[in-house]
């Protein structure tokens, strides 16, 4: 398939190829859709096995962020960066730079923040060349570390998933069972234990997970147990497709709500869990904190002001499920829904908006 052909599959915008021999940096930036405003999303580092496979993954995560950015109530769109090399071998700082350069010349159609592969201290280097980058170190006036923001909004966005299932929003005395428990999850379980869950905690690290002991009372288990034990609550915060064929039918949770990106292997776990009467909080609306946080930067940011938006994704939860309830559908494809409606109204009122300027302009 052609790279046009490509593109108009999802109607992306635009693709950028970034060359620079000097440094070595190969980069993609995948522009989706900047109908609620200029695109932003992370810059990814990584090994791709051929330049088609970095090309894909760019145009995949550029729009997952059109939908992430939409549902939170960002005025952003999506876009998304990939660089093709290894991030432990290939770094440098005429690599980041050159590439800030580039980010320039785009004259504010994409902001960067880091993504896999990537660091502050790379996004520092950008920033020598542009402003159009997030997630700068704090003596920038940045946000900082993106991980207690983002858990915040988990716990707010699980909040509203229990009132769904258990009829009240309380956590105390529901027991959560934590697959992962790393810089995200570990400030999950704070907010958790201070209203009283009984936490169930799973990890590869056995240093993390004695982190949640020590400091929580968790009860731990081995990574493939997470799935059956007994809970109210199950919240995958590390592996992406972890609800397929495999797992659904050890789950005797009532809701999903969990940080980890891409949490269905395919649609189709996503309608099985439905099916169970499962509550499932779609992972891009429920971990966007993070999202939410840097993106306060582009006003100055003001870390309470911050936090308050985080906070509403416990409504942007309910607006999810009112949808899937509308229109009887699943809350993955709900929260789809609500991206793609919002969307639509910001178009055709922009629309709207010029046809009415041109009737004006005909009439003078």
């Amino acid at each position: 398939m052609g790279i046009f052909e490509n593109l108009e599959i999802y109607d992306y915008e635009q693709l950028v190829f970034c060359q620079d021999k000097q440094s070595g940096l190969k980069a993609i930036i995948a522009i989706h859709d900047t109908t609620l405003g200029p695109a932003l999303g992370g810059t990814r580092m990584w090994t791709y096995s051929s330049e088609d496979d970095a090309i894909e993954d760019a145009l995949r995560l550029a729009r997952g962020m059109t939908y992430k950015n939409a549902a939170a109530g960002l005025n952003l769109g999506g876009g998304k960066t990939v660089i093709i090399g290894d991030p432990r071998r290939d770094k440098n700082e005429e690599m980041f730079r050159a590439f800030g350069r580039y980010i320039q010349g785009l004259n504010g159609r994409y902001i960067t923040a880091e993504d896999v592969g990537t660091t502050v201290a790379d996004m520092d280097l950008i920033h020598e060349e542009t402003d159009f980058v997030t997630g700068i170190s704090p003596a920038f006036g940045s946000s900082g570390n993106p991980s207690p923001a983002t858990a915040y909004g988990v716990y707010r966005g699980m909040k509203a998933a229990a009132k769904e299932a258990f009829g009240t929003d309380s956590l105390e005395g529901k027991v959560v069972a934590i697959q992962g428990v790393g810089n995200v999850a570990i400030n999950l379980c704070k907010h958790l234990r201070g209203e009283g869950a009984e936490l169930i905690v799973t990890d590869i690290h056995k240093e993390s997970v004695q982190r949640a002991i020590d400091e929580f009372g968790a009860k731990a288990v081995e990574p493939d147990e997470i799935y059956g034990v007994v809970c109210d609550i199950y919240a995958p915060c590390a592996l992406g497709a972890v609800i397929n064929d495999e797992t659904i039918p050890r789950l005797k949770a009532k809701v999903i709500a969990g940080s980890a990106n891409n949490q269905l292997k395919e649609t189709k776990h996503g309608d099985m869990i439905h099916e169970l009467g499962i509550v499932y909080a779609p992972d891009y609306v429920i971990n966007a904190g993070g999202v939410i946080n840097v993106a306060d930067e582009l006003y100055g940011y003001n870390r309470e002001r911050a936090l308050k938006k985080v906070e509403g994704i416990y409504q942007t939860i309910n607006k999810v499920i009112e949808i899937s309830k509308r229109d009887q559908i699943p809350t993955y494809l709900a929260a789809d829904r609500l991206a793609e409606e919002r969307i639509a109204r910001i178009r055709n009122s922009r629309s709207q908006f010029l046809l009415n300027g041109h009737h004006i302009l005909s009439r003078r």
